[in-house]
């Protein structure tokens, strides 16, 4: 089921996720629902807290659309490691319209349950480091907007609140 993605300055996208204590039926059924939305989209990426789920759980596949699907699942993610500085050209399924350069570490190494409740470590760069430290950043309630100088950010801001109050007009 498509869920409905919360768009910046939804006060929800602070919110902290919590642990996920169990990977039950119900979670794995949230993970499908996660992909359909991010996929319709479309996205690269979906933390639970955009669709107002506050749980450590996120979403990634970076494959092209020719390529097969690689979706990858996160839950309870810990970054272990960062290291080295890239800078990329992001986007966010809760800021839409809005992409922007931010510095990133190049290279992050990441310990995960999977969809099966399995811990596992990856070690990963370019865009699937980019798009786990995003992810990331989500379950601890900080945002692209965070990562952007002060007139950027104030542009950006601007920018949400009048989308925001066009969809809210009649």
């Amino acid at each position: 089921m498509v869920r409905t993605i919360l768009h910046y300055p939804d006060k929800r996208l602070r919110e902290r996720g919590k642990k996920v204590e169990a990977v039950t039926d119900e979670v794995r059924k949230l993970i499908d629902d996660m992909a359909e939305t991010m996929y319709a989209a479309p996205g690269v990426g979906l933390a639970a807290t955009q669709i107002g789920e506050l749980i450590q759980l996120f979403i990634i596949d970076i494959a092209d659309n020719e390529e097969p699907s690689d979706l990858r699942v996160f839950i309870n993610p810990e970054i272990l490691e960062a290291t080295g500085e890239l800078t990329w050209q992001e986007g966010c399924l809760s800021f839409p319209g809005v992409t922007e350069e931010i510095d990133r570490a190049a290279k992050v190494r990441v310990r995960a349950q999977d969809r099966g409740g399995k811990w596992f470590e990856l070690e990963a760069e370019g865009l699937l480091a980019i798009a786990i430290q995003h992810e990331f950043d989500h379950l601890q309630g900080l945002l692209m907007i965070d990562h952007m100088g002060p007139l950027k950010k104030r542009l950006t801001h601007r920018k949400m609140i009048k989308r925001a109050e066009e969809q809210a007009a009649p």
